[in-house]
């Protein structure tokens, strides 16, 4: 098939390709836009790539739970204003993705997150957690401190509540495994005899 274009419009740079990754849903609401100040707001704590994804994902989910408008879902608000909270390496990444490859904040939030916080990184804090012990000269709330700083860097790593504590419990010296083993006998003594 032959090409019928002047050399003027084989030379005009292509109008195509320049499709954000995210896709924002159609928003049918009578006078709404983005404010300033909001935009500012998430401008305030930009994540470049080098801090804690899920840190940046927690202050950017307070921050849009501020806004709300009754016709306009509050995750199409989050694909709104998230571009506006990346900067450096990650905004470069956001750039990257194929264009309309991003259609829910679900979407967002899974990419965001395998980009700057790796498999690998999941299973070496797993690993820090399950193979928790207390320090040597550690107390007990500097060692539940640490032991819930490595949960929280970690949010995602599925381990249950029960096998938290059991971890935790486990880790600990032997005094302090007897004094939570006291506390825990008298708080089940006092119930017991409320029932009577």
């Amino acid at each position: 098939m032959a090409d019928n274009r002047t050399m003027a419009q084989m030379l005009q740079a292509p109008i195509e390709g320049y499709e954000d990754a995210i896709v924002i849903p159609p928003i049918n609401a009578n006078n709404f836009e983005l404010k300033q100040p909001l935009i500012n707001l998430v401008q305030s704590n930009k994540f470049t790539g080098r801090q804690d994804p899920h840190n940046h994902l927690r202050f950017f989910n307070k921050v849009t739970s501020t806004f709300r408008h009754p016709e306009v879902p509050n995750t199409s608000v989050k694909l709104l204003l998230f571009p506006f909270s990346l900067d450096g390496e990650a905004r470069d990444w956001l750039d990257k993705e194929p264009p309309r490859s991003i259609l829910t904040w679900d979407d967002l939030v899974s990419k965001f997150i395998n980009q700057f916080f790796p498999p690998s990184k999941t299973t070496y804090l797993r690993n820090k957690i399950t193979n928790f012990f207390q320090e040597p000269n550690e107390t007990f709330n500097e060692a539940w401190e640490r032991f819930k700083g490595l949960l929280r860097q970690c949010p995602h790593h599925g381990f249950s509540e029960l096998h938290q504590l059991d971890t935790f419990y486990n880790s600990l010296n032997s005094n302090d495994q007897d004094a939570l083993d006291s506390a825990a006998g008298a708080i089940s003594r006092k119930n017991a005899s409320r029932r009577f």
